[in-house]
């Protein structure tokens, strides 16, 4: 019964995939807020485009 409770306390799996788990999150929330962003650039860039075709083709 010691054995196994050394043995537990010794375990680090759990420990290190918490940590994972807490990276990926991290990189997630990062690349949405990166993404958000250059999606609303993107909108704006596209819509001037639009707007100047529009006005060339009249």
């Amino acid at each position: 019964m010691l054995q196994l409770i050394q043995n537990f306390k010794r375990n680090e799996s759990g420990a290190t995939a918490i940590e994972y788990g807490l990276i990926a999150a991290l990189v997630a929330v990062a690349l949405i807020t990166a993404l958000t962003t250059l999606g609303t650039d993107l909108a704006g860039i596209f819509g001037d485009v639009s707007t100047e075709l529009n006005a060339a083709g009249n």
